[in-house]
């Protein structure tokens, strides 16, 4: 079995990022893609540096695989199930019914946004597409100002977020997504202070009207320009924990200043390590990842032309 000197998991842009380091490094890269990017998701992203009049996250991805491929990525779709750490200095990974060998691995594997319960894909999808339903305020803040912007959330979580909104808006509506607020007074202080309103749940009966999105609550049915789901998300992190990799509380990946985790060999970047949910962090840390790599390697066995 041919031993890759990179194994890559995820191919979103903390994924390709390494990938263009990696190949251009000249060293023996694989990259694995299962298709779940969130990038992909975003309809037009206006803060990513470059692109004055914004670019669509699959644009932006088809330029990066691109980019990567052009220096020889062995890029697959295929998700990758198992990762072992061997006793020679490699790994395992497990991708199907398929085996390869890799002297050292990258996790980009993100994380997972919790969608609202009831919403269904035939509605999700589209409202995403227009820009009626959005999942990072820091992201597209911008471009709900002096809208109608709902906030689906409750507790410390949601009102951060109905707050950071409010700097965009004065039209913010915070609603519980199941029942009543689960709100200290400290929080309900903040909002009020704000002047966000405060609607309980539960939601349901999601539709898109016109140009809003528009569900049911507790006070009836509810329409707005845009809606932020507040409700945290999953950490993709298991591949990592389970080959003996740590992790916070949450699931996050712990690691050093060069992207290194917990087991020798193995590095992460991206929202795995910390959910900031900004493209160009992710970027950063897969850059810095990338080149620690690449200096292992070659502390490990001469890089030679």
């Amino acid at each position: 079995m041919t031993t890759d000197d990179c194994i890559i998991v995820g191919g979103g842009p903390a994924g390709l990022t390494a990938a263009i380091y990696l190949t251009r490094f000249r060293l023996r890269t694989r990259l694995f893609d299962c298709g779940s990017s969130r990038a992909s998701w975003i309809p037009c992203t206006r803060n990513h540096a470059g692109y004055p009049e914004g670019i669509s996250g699959n644009d932006l991805l088809a330029r990066m695989r691109e980019q990567a491929d052009k220096y020889g990525v062995e890029r697959q779709d295929a998700r990758v199930e198992r990762l072992t750490p061997e006793d020679d200095e490699t790994f395992t990974v497990h991708a199907g019914d398929q085996t390869y060998r890799a002297r050292t691995v990258l996790l980009a594997t993100g994380v997972v946004n919790h969608r609202p319960r009831h919403l269904t894909p035939e509605v999700h999808d589209p409202a995403v597409a227009r820009g009626l339903l959005r999942y990072c305020p820091v992201c597209d803040g911008y471009e709900v100002t002096d809208r109608k912007v709902g906030v689906i959330g409750t507790g410390d979580h949601g009102m951060r977020e109905a707050l950071f909104l409010r700097s965009y808006t004065r039209d913010v509506t915070l609603i519980a997504p199941e029942a009543e607020h689960a709100l200290d007074p400290a929080c309900a202080a903040k909002l009020d202070d704000a002047g966000i309103a405060r609607i309980n749940g539960p939601c349901g009966g999601y539709a898109i009207e016109g140009h809003q999105l528009a569900f049911d609550t507790a006070r009836g049915r509810m329409a707005f320009d845009s809606v932020y789901p507040a409700l945290g998300s999953r950490i993709r992190s298991r591949l990592a924990v389970e080959a003996g990799a740590k992790a916070t509380d949450e699931g996050c990946l712990e690691v050093d200043d060069h992207q290194r985790t917990t087991v020798p060999g193995l590095f992460a970047a991206g929202d795995v390590v910390k959910g900031l949910d900004q493209i160009s962090h992710a970027m950063g840390e897969a850059g810095v990842a990338a080149t620690t790599m690449r200096n292992l390697l070659s502390e490990q066995r001469p890089l030679r032309r």
